[in-house]
């Protein structure tokens, strides 16, 4: 099994090196319940908000699976912020068994649901409209139906400004896990099942986007070393629950958990700690064109505001860094 022992010489000179940048204010949308990776990166987020990196002003919950935002909610008791607001998607809501969700509400204390926690459009436009001009980094690892409805959202009491508005005044930067570069077909948050979804929403930001697609997170493998909490923790739960259960896990299962690729944590150390020039490089001169079946491609030489990341650091490097976030081991 992985020990974090071995790999953590190798990473000291990065922890070193990286320059923290002043303390970020982001708002997390997540399809949390299905990838595990979704909770790991939420879990980190909590990790840095302790460390004074960054503040997290809201979760934005796509997916209306029973349990979704009862989780959410849950992991945030747990680790030590009750008071984050959870929004989610108003929508039919379904039960999905293979979900770990079910398993973190089951066991752990939660007081919101799908039914009780406030529309995510009409969260989106409270912390908005309050926040600073340019203030905001927002950090997607989900299907992006939650911001497409925000920047169809109209003037109302809470700003007189629409949502594209309120985004274009308020955002300092997307920063979205999704897509494949340069190029690549039906990636799952560029897909969604709802076709053109993705299309709609980057056409229609007037903001930095970076994107940290597939091919980042594939390579970097971490989740083994949870094995190794002797208590239980919304972590080891959700990733066990997730290696003995997800379709495409179960049949590798042997009692522990396994190791799972690392998308969305790729996505919150950009936007928390940047890293650029140690643990990627950032592509610019060029725009993502997205499709409407979950494909993108990357148009070299086109001005906009899109950059993607590109890994630098060997993978095993990064996915020592990348547990050491989940684990609270800085």
């Amino acid at each position: 099994m992985k020990k974090l022992k071995l790999i953590l010489l190798s990473i000291v000179f990065v922890l070193v090196g990286v320059q923290i940048k002043a303390q970020v204010k982001i708002i997390f949308d997540t399809d949390l319940g299905g990838d595990a990776d979704d909770l790991g990166a939420l879990v980190m987020l909590h990790h840095f908000i302790d460390h004074k990196e960054c503040e997290l002003l809201g979760v934005m919950c796509w997916s209306t699976e029973q349990y979704a935002v009862s989780a959410i909610d849950a992991i945030n008791r747990f680790y030590g912020h009750p008071d984050i607001p959870v929004g989610t998607r108003k929508d039919s809501i379904y039960f999905e068994s293979w979900n770990y969700s079910k398993s973190i509400a089951d066991s752990f204390y939660f007081e919101l649901d799908q039914n009780n926690a406030p529309d995510a459009t009409m969260l989106y436009r409270k912390i908005l409209s309050k926040s600073e001009d340019s203030g905001i980094i927002l950090v997607t690892v989900g299907p992006l139906k939650n911001i497409q409805d925000l920047i169809n959202s109209e003037a109302d009491s809470i700003s007189a400004l629409t949502g594209k508005e309120l985004i274009q005044k308020k955002v300092k930067e997307v920063v979205m896990m999704g897509g494949q570069f340069p190029s690549g077909p039906n990636e799952w948050n560029f897909n969604g099942n709802m076709p053109g979804v993705t299309r709609f929403v980057i056409h229609n930001l007037d903001v930095p986007i970076t994107f940290s697609g597939y091919e980042v997170g594939n390579v970097i493998k971490t989740g083994e070393v949870f094995n190794d909490i002797k208590t239980k923790t919304p972590l080891n739960l959700g990733f066990k629950h997730f290696s003995n259960n997800a379709p495409w896990m179960k049949e590798q299962y042997t009692g522990d958990i396994i190791d799972n690729a690392t998308y969305d944590q790729t996505a919150v150390l950009y936007a928390v700690r940047n890293g650029v020039g140690i643990y990627w490089d950032k592509i610019t001169n060029g725009i993502c064109e997205p499709d409407d079946t979950g494909g993108n491609i990357w148009i070299e030489g086109r001005e906009s505001k899109h950059s993607y990341l590109k890994l630098l650091m060997n993978p095993e490097e990064i996915a020592g860094l990348i547990e050491s976030l989940m684990l609270n081991d800085f």
